[in-house]
C-alpha cells in the first residue's frame, strides 16, 4: 500500500515567517500614509490618534501650494538623473577595465578604490566642501552633482556582474574585429541589465534621500532639493507635521516606484554579482 500524501501548502512554509516581519516593516509606511490625512491637531494629540477620524488634505495642499514646491522636485529630480546616468557611464567603463584589462597595479588600485567605502561621509565633508568652493560650485546644483558622479560601489558591482560573464562571446566578437569598447557596448552592456538596474536604483534612493550634503552646500531656497524643502515646515517653536507627513509620501513615491520596477533585476543582480571574487 502506498503511504498517504501529506498535504502541501499552496505556499512557502517561509511565507509563515515572512509575512509577519514584512507587516513589521510595513508599520511605518502605513502611520505615515495615515498621518499625512490628520490634522495637526490629531497628530499632536495624547494619547495618539491611530486611525484619523477624516481625511483630511489641508497637509497636502499646504504643500502643493507652497510656490517652490515644483522648483524643489525638479531640482532633485535633475541632481537624481544626472547622478544615475553619470555612476551607470562610468561605473560600467572601470567595472569592465577592473574585471577585463589587466594592467600595473590593478589590484592595488582596485584595493584602494574599496576602501574608500569604509571612509564616513563626515571625514570627507570639509574637504570635498573647499574642492566645491575652489571650483565655485557651492550653492549650485553642480555642488550636489560631481562628488558623486561616479561611486566606488557601482564600479564595484558591475566589475562583480562583469567577471561572472563567459569571456566567449567576448572572444568571438575581438575575433571578428570589435575593439573593447565595442564589446562593452553592444555584447556585455546589453547582458548586464540586472546590475545596470541595481545601480541605478540604488544611486536613486541614494541621491534622492539625501539631505546632509545639500544642507552644507546649499543656501539659497530655489536651489534646495526636496529633502531639504521639507526641513522649512519645521519652525523652532511650530512645525507643520501634517505638511511634513505629506510631502514625505510624495517624496517616497518615486522610490516606491523605482524599485517596483526593477525588482526583478535587482534580485538577479545581487544573487549572480557574488559569484565571482
Amino acid at each position: 500500500m502506498t503511504a498517504p500524501r501529506r498535504p502541501r501548502l499552496p505556499f512557502s512554509a517561509w511565507h509563515l515567517a515572512l509575512a509577519p516581519l514584512a507587516l513589521l516593516f510595513a508599520i511605518p509606511l502605513v502611520w505615515l500614509l495615515l498621518s499625512s490625512v490628520m490634522s495637526n491637531s490629531e497628530i499632536n494629540r495624547f494619547p495618539p490618534a491611530l486611525w484619523p477620524s477624516g481625511i483630511d488634505l489641508g497637509g497636502y495642499r499646504y504643500v502643493l501650494g507652497n510656490a517652490l514646491f515644483p522648483q524643489w522636485f525638479a531640482n532633485s529630480l535633475i541632481v537624481s538623473a544626472v547622478t544615475v546616468v553619470s555612476n551607470l557611464v562610468f561605473g560600467a567603463l572601470g567595472g569592465y577595465a577592473f574585471a577585463r584589462m589587466r594592467f600595473g597595479g590593478s589590484r592595488v588600485l582596485l584595493a584602494l578604490m574599496l576602501a574608500t567605502m569604509t571612509v564616513p561621509f563626515q571625514l570627507t565633508m570639509i574637504p570635498t566642501f573647499l574642492v566645491m568652493k575652489r571650483l565655485g560650485l557651492i550653492d549650485t546644483l553642480g555642488a550636489l552633482i560631481v562628488p558623486s558622479l561616479v561611486t566606488p560601489f557601482a564600479v564595484f558591482l558591475l566589475r562583480q556582474f562583469f567577471l561572472s560573464l563567459p569571456r566567449e562571446l567576448e572572444e568571438a566578437a575581438w575575433i571578428d574585429g570589435c575593439s573593447r569598447l565595442t564589446v562593452l557596448l553592444r555584447i556585455v552592456l546589453p547582458l548586464s541589465r540586472p546590475a545596470l538596474s541595481t545601480v541605478a536604483v540604488l544611486t536613486f534612493l541614494t541621491t534622492w534621500n539625501d539631505l546632509t550634503w545639500p544642507l552644507i552646500a546649499i543656501n539659497h531656497d530655489t536651489h534646495y532639493t526636496l529633502q531639504l524643502g521639507l526641513t522649512t515646515f519645521q519652525g523652532t517653536h511650530h512645525t507643520q507635521w501634517a505638511a511634513v507627513m505629506a510631502g514625505n509620501v510624495i517624496t517616497i513615491l518615486p522610490v516606491l516606484l523605482a524599485f517596483l520596477l526593477a525588482q526583478k533585476s535587482f534580485i538577479r543582480s545581487i544573487t549572480s554579482s557574488g559569484l565571482k571574487g
